[in-house]
């Protein structure tokens, strides 16, 4: 695999001057160093260490044969990119390492992934996908097994060609990984594999699958235990929009309950969103040396207009989340930590917002702000961001609708449409946003919900505005710059 990582890295190199100089490309988001990105993979703590990998096309800005990029952090805030630790080299992953998973295992980082070979030209039904292990003693150069350690799909009701995207952990010396799937008739669903060497592999049951609206495929599930509850998060192909939720191509969602070890059934609720905007998809998740589980999810969504790709780079990761039970869902928080990025402090207090207004220095274009705003006598309010030249980003609060909508109508190029989440009625609205050059993530009422859009205005669009229907209170906003949270060290 030497060979192949090398001809990777040149490729890279050859083009990521030019990629991260684009004023598109993001300053404190994980992102490729050039070319194309997508699912967050083999995210994990080893050696006082985050390892975040990533599905990688290192030779254009399209997605093609999937490597596996790699970041590092100590901190989960400043990132430093390391050489592509997976390439496809053997005859089981010629056409791709795909998605799956990392754990720490007798001091050495195992990574379990999805080989893939196309045998036809259709990508949806002429594959063969089976189940593959590497590992590496220093996180950074990995050795795969020669050997597959799950080949085939298990007899019953589970399409042979769609099985991927392992997420493996220990429990009681057992280990345990999900697989997303399908039924022969494409109704997604959860498949759980146990073992005790990593080697052999046993099927233990479908663990889980929806029968109304639940899509045709379970893309990239995770698993883990939080509060009084199991979860099991996963990225379903084909849900049908219900209300305002399930509108984007596919969905990154959660369901809470129960899993049984014996029988490998898990009794679970119906689904959550993780993300009520445009762009996030196939979240993955760490337990931390604190105990809190942390989530990363890709921060763009499948055929969906790239205009970064011009530009010789696409595809960028969210900012790290934090999980937090509450009763009956989970809240979804920015990770505390990113506050290490805070440049000089802007602070404004107790403004009443009626008509549009603006502040001195609320404005830019990489920048964290937190509203906190009173909206006892107002039907409405609004903070417009990245304004400029005919180009707007609205953030809406409505009290008719008891929701929030974020419209990118006129965000600036290659984008559109809106999407709306609803949020408790209540007096006091709490916005959190993170801009980063062409995205947006805005964390409402300490994590009821969240909204992440890629956006691409130009670059001078840097504007900010307030507007209220009624009058409404900024009780209190603050807002900084941010610090760029990346260096590099290429080739290997």
């Amino acid at each position: 695999m030497e060979k192949e990582i090398q001809i990777a890295e040149a490729s890279i190199q050859e083009k990521e001057q030019e990629a991260r100089a684009h004023h598109w490309y993001p300053r404190f988001h994980v992102a490729p160093r050039a070319y194309w990105m997508n699912d967050p993979n083999g995210f994990s703590y080893f050696n006082g260490e985050y390892h975040l990998f990533y599905q990688h096309h290192p030779f254009s800005p399209e997605w093609g044969p999937m490597h596996w990029g790699h970041a590092v952090s100590r901190d989960l805030v400043n990132w430093e990119h390391l050489p592509v630790a997976l390439a496809p080299s053997l005859r089981d992953d010629a056409d791709g390492c795909f998605s799956g998973s990392a754990i720490e295992v007798d001091g050495k980082l195992v990574a379990m992934y999805t080989g893939n070979v196309w045998t036809g030209p259709d990508h949806d039904t002429d594959l063969k996908q089976v189940q593959m292990i590497a590992e590496s003693s220093d996180g950074i150069h990995f050795t795969k097994w020669e050997k597959p350690v799950i080949t085939e799909v298990p007899e019953g009701d589970i399409h042979p060609f769609h099985f991927r995207d392992p997420k493996v952990w220990k429990r009681d010396g057992t280990y345990y990984c999900v697989l997303g799937s399908r039924t022969k008739d494409h109704m997604g669903q959860v498949l759980l594999y146990k073992s005790n060497d990593l080697k052999s592999w046993d099927f233990v049951a479908v663990s889980a699958k929806k029968e109304e609206n639940g899509g045709f495929m379970w893309e990239c599930p995770d698993f883990f235990h939080l509060g009084e509850k199991d979860v099991l998060v996963m990225s379903p192909q084909g849900v049908k929009p219900e209300g305002d939720k399930f509108h984007n191509l596919h969905q990154a969602v959660y369901v809470l309950g129960e899993l049984d070890y014996e029988t490998g059934k898990f009794t679970h609720e119906d689904f959550h969103m993780l993300d009520a905007g445009f762009d996030f998809y196939a979240p993955q998740t760490l337990e931390d040396p604190e105990g809190r589980r942390v989530m990363i999810g890709w921060m763009d969504m499948w055929e969906s207009e790239m205009p970064t790709q011009a530009h010789g780079f696409c595809g960028a990761m969210t900012i790290p989340r934090v999980l937090v039970p509450d009763g009956e869902r989970l809240l979804v928080q920015p990770l505390p930590e990113l506050a290490e990025l805070r440049k000089e402090e802007m602070y404004v207090e107790n403004e009443p917002i009626s008509s549009k207004q603006t502040f001195d220095s609320i404005s830019g274009t990489c920048l964290e702000m937190k509203l906190e705003v009173n909206v006892k006598d107002a039907d409405a309010f609004n903070v417009n961001f990245r304004c400029g030249n005919d180009e707007k980003t609205v953030l809406k609060w409505s009290r008719q609708e008891s929701a929030v909508t974020l419209d990118r109508t006129a965000s600036g190029a290659g984008v559109s449409g809106t999407r709306t989440v609803e949020v408790k009625e209540q007096d006091r609205l709490t916005l959190h946003f993170f801009l980063d050059q062409s995205s947006a993530e805005i964390f409402i009422n300490n994590g009821e919900a969240v909204m992440t859009a890629r956006i691409y205005p130009d670059e001078t669009s840097d504007g900010i505005e307030f507007e209220a229907g009624g009058e409404a209170v900024i009780e209190r906003l603050w807002k900084w710059d941010l610090n760029s949270a990346f260096s590099s060290k290429g080739g290997i």
